[in-house]
Order: structure tokens, then sequence, then C-alpha cells
């Protein structure tokens, strides 16, 4: 397989793309749940994968009702997740590899983000990855959040880079809907959820992990 056309800038998302952290999210809303004497069912979660906060809030009361405290259990659910992180907190295979080829041919790269600012800054510091970006969107940045094509849109904007010139990374349904909704050559690289009919047909390529997106680059 080959890229339809070179990249002129590559935006990453960030959370079960460039870090392994779904599944620790996924392991904290369990505690969290089993803290407040509730229950998560895995599709819950797998539905919250690559939504903005605000979304989510809306899903959990859904499932829940409106009367389930949703603020108090999302700070249980953060708060065991960082305590999680603090140990677990590692880089999805092939990241370092890709954003050193990126730099070789000096490719710009920015990352396009549900997450907080300082959640990212946090991730990016913890591994010295914070210089390795040339722009990162984050919530806050953008009015809409994934699916919507804002994320997507406001990073290449930054970069100064055509929507359409751009490779996007992402592992979620809403990630990869956002970037194809921008107008960017989309990859998967499935981490919790299998690409779907409709999924691939928004795709380039579903990649394995981000040594196949290297070997993509370099072609």
């Amino acid at each position: 397989m080959t890229l339809p056309h070179l990249p002129a800038a590559v935006v990453f998302d960030m959370d079960g793309l460039l870090f392994d952290t779904e599944r620790l999210y996924q392991e904290a809303i369990v505690l969290a749940a089993a803290e407040g004497g509730h229950e998560v069912a895995s599709d819950i979660f797998n539905r919250t994968v690559g939504l903005p906060w605000v979304q989510s809030r809306g899903l959990l009361l859904s499932h829940f009702g409106e009367a389930f405290p949703v603020d108090e259990f999302q700070a249980a659910w953060v708060r065991h997740f960082w305590v999680i992180a603090e140990i677990r907190l590692t880089l999805k295979p092939g990241a370092l590899e890709l954003l050193d080829t990126l730099d070789k041919q000096r490719l710009p790269r920015a990352i396009a983000t549900s997450s907080s600012h300082r959640t990212v800054e946090r991730h990016l510091t913890a591994h010295n990855l914070l210089d390795r970006f040339d722009e990162i969107v984050a919530s806050g940045d953008y009015m809409a959040g994934k699916p919507a094509p804002d994320p997507f849109l406001t990073a290449a904007e930054r970069l100064g880079i055509e929507p359409r010139l751009c490779l996007a990374l992402e592992d979620s349904y809403n990630g990869v809907r956002s970037a194809f909704a921008a107008g960017m050559m989309t990859i998967m690289v499935p981490d919790l959820l299998e690409p779907t009919v409709e999924i691939r047909d928004l795709c380039v390529h579903v990649a394995q992990d981000l040594h196949e997106v290297r070997r993509l680059i370099l072609r």
C-alpha cells in the first residue's frame, strides 16, 4: 500500500495513538464506578473514546439518569487515572521512531486532542516529547470537539498547511470522523476499537501500528 500523496504535515491524536492511555482510562472508570457503587458497561466507555468531556458527560447521564452525580464521578475517574498513569504511562509502539523520521524529513507536526493542555503537557513532559511537536491543539482551542472537524482544522491552520495536504493519525471512530470531515488523508491505528466498514471507508489505510505508518511515509 502507498499513500495517495506524501504529507506536508502530520497531525496526531494523543490518547490511544501516541500514548497507551485508553486502557488506563478504562481501568480508572471501573475503579471510579466501584467506589461509587455504580456499574459501567464496556459499551458505554467505548462510546466515550475520542469524545470531549461535555459529550461523554451527556452519555453518562443518559446511561445512569439525570440524578447521577456525574461531576463527582468524573473527578473520581480522573483521580484514579492519574494514580495509574504515574507508573504505567507508556508510548505506543513506533511513536519515537516515527517522530525521528519526521525530524529527518523536516515534516511539521501537531497534536489534535480532546484532552486538556495540562494533560497533554504532563504526558509529553513525562517522556521528554514536549519539544517534538510544533503545535498542540487541545480542549478549549476550538468550538466543537470530535467528531466535528474543528480540532484538525485548527491544527492545520496553526501549522500553516492546507488540511488536504495533512496526514491525520487516529485510533478512535470519532477521531477518524473528525479528521475525514476536515479533509485530511486519514490513517487509523486501532487501539481498543477495531474499524467498522464505515470507518474503513473514511481512511486511506488502517495501520497495525506507528511503525507501519513510518514505513508508509518513507515510501
